[in-house]
């Protein structure tokens, strides 16, 4: 057995020696060096919501860069994540700050020296939500399209310029794909940040959205790191519980003029909108005691009757004597006259 085991130890010596054979004369690739050595911690505090929380899994899934970290208690100081940053050997940071399971603030910042930059982040429709057809490799890196606003005022250039070095993938990234298979996409509108994600499907141009989709409502940007004097603050900026408020105080005041509209109706109210015929009342209630009603009610307004009749005939019997006696004056006057014409 041991003869068996040192022929085998020089069978592989021998074939260590001997020069590897090569497919073809192409030289060998060497390999590349990694430069630009960007790298992003994201992480969130405690307190986000569970929709908030795949959305951080999906920014980790689209940042092949990225470094994970646990979640941070809220009662720490930002300047913390400074710390952090340097023990994961992180230039870049991305922070999910969560308020009352609610509202969603993320934080862009450039460790140690600034800029930082933080959004309010509205109208959130993760990938697992849109379920669209498009796919791309995970891992490949992406071509960022920005907007012509961009260039207009220069907090927008400062973000542009933060965003690329954080979204972009540096090439020869070790878990990174050495092509391009999709884009994001960053429009302005409305004083808001629209992000999008579309896959390339042809060398045409032809694209489909994959997400997730978001839009960044800048707040706030500061010179430091996580702080410092602030750069440029948003004048439109409304934060979302002063909204909510004003949402309330409206919906207050709607009921409140209902019921003042209500009052005015019921003060101008005439007693009587229109005449009511007395007919439409007979079937209401039992049949026999309106039938007795209405009996009684006639013969009241039948003696009513008989009653004016009478007065009305009285009163014209005592006024017939006086006529008559003015009847015969009239006729002796006319005698008379009716004499004297004879005489002469």
């Amino acid at each position: 057995m041991t003869k068996i085991l040192k022929r085998k130890q020089k069978e592989d010596v021998e074939k260590e020696d001997e020069p590897k054979k090569k497919i073809s004369d192409e030289p060998a690739a060497k390999k590349v060096k990694w430069i630009n050595r960007q790298r992003v911690l994201v992480f969130a505090t405690r307190g986000i919501n569970y929709r908030h929380r795949h959305l951080m899994e999906d920014f980790k899934k689209l940042m092949p860069h990225h470094r994970p970290e646990c979640k941070m208690e809220r009662t720490k100081n930002l300047q913390v994540v400074n710390e952090m940053c340097e023990m994961k050997n992180c230039n870049k940071a991305i922070l999910f700050e969560g308020r009352m399971k609610r509202d969603l603030y993320m934080w862009f910042a450039n460790v140690p020296t600034g800029p930082s930059a933080k959004f309010l982040i509205e109208n959130i429709y993760t990938m697992g939500e849109l379920k669209m057809t498009g796919n791309c490799l995970r891992g490949s890196r992406p071509l960022l399209s920005f907007d012509e606003n961009f260039t207009t005022h220069a907090h927008y250039s400062l973000l542009k310029e933060l965003l690329t070095q954080i979204f972009g993938v540096p090439n020869c990234h070790p878990k990174s794909q050495p092509f391009f298979d999709h884009v994001y996409t960053f429009t302005i509108l409305d004083n808001r940040i629209w992000f999008r994600n579309f896959q390339i499907l042809t060398e045409d141009g032809a694209l489909t959205e994959i997400g997730p989709r978001f839009v960044l409502n800048p707040v706030k940007i500061f010179s430091g790191s996580f702080g410092n004097d602030t750069l440029w603050d948003n004048p439109n900026y409304i934060s979302p519980a002063k909204l909510r408020q004003s949402l309330a105080k409206k919906a207050a005041n709607k009921y409140i003029n209902r019921v003042e509209q209500k009052m005015v109706q019921q003060a101008n109210k005439p007693e009587l909108s229109y005449t009511v015929n007395p007919t439409d009342e007979i079937f209401k209630g039992d049949l026999l005691e309106k039938a007795m009603e209405m009996e009684e009610k006639f013969e009241t307004d039948k003696n009513e009757n008989t009653e004016k009749l009478v007065k009305n005939k009285v009163k014209k019997i005592k006024k017939k004597p006086v006529v008559a006696k003015k009847v015969k004056k009239i006729k002796s006057v006319k005698s008379k006259a009716s004499k004297k014409k004879k005489i002469k």
